[in-house]
């Protein structure tokens, strides 16, 4: 083609809410710009209007802004060729179905539904292709059978009439795919698309093809399920004299069921528990309510890195990607043929080392929240003190509260199988003791817990095993937490005191 300028764009149809598989394609659509400095547009492809969604096009456009994608020019974006929703944009279509009616490769078609039924009943019985093609055509009630008159007396009356592609009966279609590479087509397979309807709407194929040559797209990176109507669209370029204007295609691979069997759905998502939007959507027609990534505790790097995973691999052994050091790696010859199992654990995985890697402080500003919704108000360096003793026991950032909620609440109750095996008849005592030892502790530090607590069961021949177990269940509640002098220090003296003599009272 001679364009030079990369331009790439993501014209997702408002049917409902993005699939994680859609966004995939945004975001190799918008690496793949950023590598080559070309521009990165946002089309809304809205011509199924029965299938419009209200409120679809405003998820799309969030969903993008929280994975970090931005566009150049599209929607909320108005640039040069705007407008971007092809609702917009219909007057333009018609010219070009037009052009094809007038170069002789395409026609009206004025069959009624029962037409087209009694036609495919006929070609089934006679276990012929069920198609309208090249070899049925001739026998239906378009501008091909009737005469310039008819014809146009039909088109007057304002009778229902659609415009057909006129595909060639026998042609070798070749393309070229950047990821599959040649493709070869016979044109006697695919059958006459619709590409034009009376209401004034274009179908898919016209409008996206007369859209991306206007806005001078130069490739198309698209999910492969449109790699059918690959031959159609090159047709479309050559027919309508744009061949070479027409873009570069690369149909990226399939998004996987996790057992490898065919494409990942919302069911396969319900019935194993993990989201395939990016974040929840509200159906406003069923009032169903599906869960999204951001919605389930997911940051958003780790969602696009944990994407950018499905379907291309780097190369190298590296796994954790910022967005730039994808940008500066990306490349389609890297993308695979083949689909991509999608593993929930993989991506839970991916958030726990976004989780580690994480500031310390930004990891306590996101669960300060959860603690101030719980009516807890704690100074930022304490929570931040809390999310470092435990981070690394959590995939998300609401799971810190049930590795750490004892930092902040004493024990409701302690757990049983623990008191039944190591709370002792001495305990009481040992535990009183100790606290007549914290009692004049002056150095309540980890430091200083440390070695108070070595001289105490040194002092008094208590094993470390008898007295940190009890201590524990008396400040958690249960065997679990980080260092337990860590637990102390941050506690304080008073309240670790209150915390051992309310155990030593319910517990006996």
């Amino acid at each position: 083609m001679t364009q030079t300028r990369v331009r790439v764009r993501f014209a997702p149809s408002p049917t409902g809410p993005l699939h994680i598989g859609g966004v995939r394609t945004a975001l190799y659509n918008y690496l793949f710009a950023r590598k080559h400095g070309g521009d990165f547009l946002l089309r809304i492809e809205d011509t199924d209007q029965a299938r419009y969604v209200p409120g679809a096009e405003e998820y799309i456009m969030e969903s993008l802004r929280w994975c970090g994608i931005e566009w150049d020019e599209g929607v909320g974006k108005e640039g040069p060729h705007a407008p971007y929703r092809q609702s917009e944009r219909k007057l333009l279509y018609r010219q070009y179905a037009l052009q094809l009616i007038e170069s002789g490769h395409a026609y009206y078609a004025f069959d009624t539904p029962e037409d087209l039924e009694n036609m495919r009943k006929k070609l089934e019985s006679e276990k012929g292709n069920a198609q309208y093609d090249a070899h049925t055509r001739g026998g239906m009630k378009n501008s091909l059978t009737l005469s310039e008159q008819e014809t146009k007396e039909l088109l007057d009356s304002g009778v229902h009439y659609v415009v057909r592609f006129k595909m060639p009966e026998n042609e070798d279609i070749v393309m070229n795919d950047l990821i599959r590479g040649s493709v070869k087509v016979n044109s006697g397979l695919i059958d006459d698309k619709v590409l034009f309807k009376s209401d004034g709407m274009p179908t898919y194929h016209l409008a996206n093809v007369v859209d991306d040559y206007l806005m001078e797209i130069s490739h198309v990176i698209r999910g492969e399920e449109w790699l059918p109507s690959l031959p159609l669209h090159v047709m479309l370029y050559r027919s309508l004299g744009w061949t070479d204007s027409m873009p570069e295609f690369a149909h990226l691979p399939l998004l996987l069921k996790p057992d490898g069997n065919g494409k990942l759905s919302k069911r396969d998502g319900d019935r194993l528990g993990f989201p395939v939007f990016p974040l929840m959507w509200n159906d406003p027609k069923s009032g169903e309510t599906s869960s999204g990534y951001r919605e389930s505790g997911y940051f958003a790097d780790a969602f696009v890195n944990m994407l950018a995973f499905l379907g291309w691999n780097p190369g190298t052994e590296q796994e954790l990607f910022s967005m730039d050091e994808l940008v500066q790696a990306f490349t389609l010859e890297r993308v695979g043929k083949s689909g991509s199992k999608f593993d929930p654990a993989k991506a839970t995985w991916f958030n726990h080392q976004y989780l580690l890697h994480k500031d310390n402080h930004e990891v306590a500003e996101i669960f300060d929240v959860l603690l101030k919704d719980k009516g807890i108000h704690q100074p930022a360096e304490k929570v931040e003190k809390v999310v470092s003793l435990v981070k690394d026991r959590v995939n998300f950032v609401h799971e810190i509260w049930d590795q750490a909620f004892f930092f902040f609440v004493p024990p409701q109750s302690y757990d049983e199988k623990t008191v039944q095996k190591k709370w002792k008849e001495d305990t009481p005592l040992i535990l009183e003791n100790l606290v007549k030892e914290l009692r004049s502790l002056e150095d309540f530090s980890v430091t200083g817990l440390e070695k108070a607590l070595h001289d105490y069961m040194e002092n008094h021949q208590v094993g470390a095993g008898k007295l940190m177990i009890a201590l524990r269940l008396s400040l958690v509640g249960a065997g679990m937490g980080p260092d337990l002098k860590e637990i102390m220090a941050f506690l304080g003296k008073e309240e670790v005191i209150a915390r051992i003599e309310m155990s030593v009272k319910t517990i006996g």
